[in-house]
């Protein structure tokens, strides 16, 4: 059985700057005249100590599980509407082994209750950049998502 040090050293894992997790950057295609590449991709490990903070990307970014627990993602729609996903290895029971986040849409995550990591991927096109990166704010997301509340103050960081 694979264990996380050995997905941090197969990988090379390093910390995601502000989000949470370990990460490595697997692929970014030929950059575009906007100087954005024209997409990408990553794997990353996170660990049930530590969370996937509230963050939202201009573009879709399609999630991928690997390995591991399940992992639960919260989403705040632009429209106000929210939302929970789980992306784990059981999709009949409601889980995902793929899913997308609509562009716009804030998005953080944890290890599933009981569980103590999860392996997964995230790809993009266009790709990722940190300009495009918005980090959420617990005070702006309680007001509006307020009956997210708890779920945001878990999700946040300064």
């Amino acid at each position: 059985m694979t264990t996380p040090d050995e997905l941090i050293a197969r990988y090379d894992l390093e910390p995601i700057p502000r989000e949470g997790g370990l990460f490595r950057q697997t692929w970014a295609g030929a950059g575009r005249p906007d100087g954005r590449p024209e997409g990408s991709a990553i794997v990353a490990l996170l660990m049930a100590d530590d969370f996937c903070a509230l963050h939202r990307l201009p573009t879709d970014e399609i999630w991928h599980f690997y390995l591991g627990d399940p992992l639960r993602l919260l989403l705040l729609a632009p429209d106000g509407t929210s939302r929970t996903a789980v992306l784990g290895p059981v999709p009949g029971s409601g889980q995902h082994v793929q899913f997308t986040v609509p562009a716009g849409t804030w998005m953080g995550g944890r290890v599933a209750p009981g569980g103590a990591w999860s392996f997964f991927g995230c790809t993009m096109a266009p790709g990722f950049t940190y300009e495009g990166y918005e980090h959420g704010d617990a005070q702006e997301l309680t007001a509006r998502y307020p009956a997210d509340a708890a779920r945001i103050a878990e999700l946040c960081r300064p």
